[in-house]
């Protein structure tokens, strides 16, 4: 049974990411504030979840939530700040785009910078990192719903474009299929062209 929120704070924010392992595609960011009465049986985090349950979670939570932000941080952000601080500028920026200032931030996984409310005045937030807090946090799973549905949309879109490479099956990540295909066909401008797409990446023309 997951718990409604880490700290005592009404409006604390769970935040998550999906897509660091990929070898394309964004990384994709959700800050989720939810109301205090927010209920769900089957909400958890987000590899627990069927596709269909993940569907039917996200419209539920963008219909009960207090507030929520999604956020696609592209390839050459990820290619210029390194995925570990893009995945983290990512749940800034969604943080940044929710409509209520939260009071506390609960993130998943053990990684994260200083969140200002009011950067000028170096008004931070305070936050806890929670190793699986999407297993563990409601507002965290819910998180973490919106960033796997929102991104796997996205790879369907990019998918019709590129549809050698199956994204719209394998999402972007480092399949044996994806890598074949990349062997094959070359990158396309949605690989991560900081990432090893291949063991013979130097050998590959961008």
């Amino acid at each position: 049974m997951l718990l409604p929120r880490f700290s005592d704070f009404i409006l604390e924010c769970g935040t998550d990411e999906a897509g660091r392992g990929c070898l394309a595609g964004p990384v994709t960011a959700a800050a989720v504030i939810l109301k205090e009465d927010f209920q769900s049986e089957i909400l958890n985090d987000s590899k627990q979840v069927s596709e269909e349950n993940r569907d039917l979670l996200r419209l539920h939570i963008e219909k009960e939530a207090l507030c929520f932000k999604v956020v696609h941080i592209m390839m050459d952000k990820i290619d210029e700040l390194n995925i570990l601080h893009a995945s983290i500028y990512g749940m800034h920026q969604a943080i940044s785009g929710l409509t209520s200032i939260p009071e506390f931030i609960a993130v998943d996984g053990n990684k994260f910078k200083p969140y200002y409310s009011c950067p000028l005045e170096k008004t931070e937030i305070p936050h806890q990192c929670v190793i699986k807090g999407d297993a563990k946090y409601l507002n965290i799973a819910a998180a973490s719903i919106l960033a796997k549905t929102y991104r796997d949309e996205f790879m369907a879109e990019i998918h019709e474009e590129f549809p050698q490479y199956n994204w719209k099956s394998n999402k972007g990540y480092p399949t044996k299929e994806h890598r074949n295909a990349i062997r094959e066909f070359g990158a396309t401008p949605f690989h991560r062209k900081s990432f090893k797409l291949l063991p013979d990446q130097l050998e590959m023309k961008f």
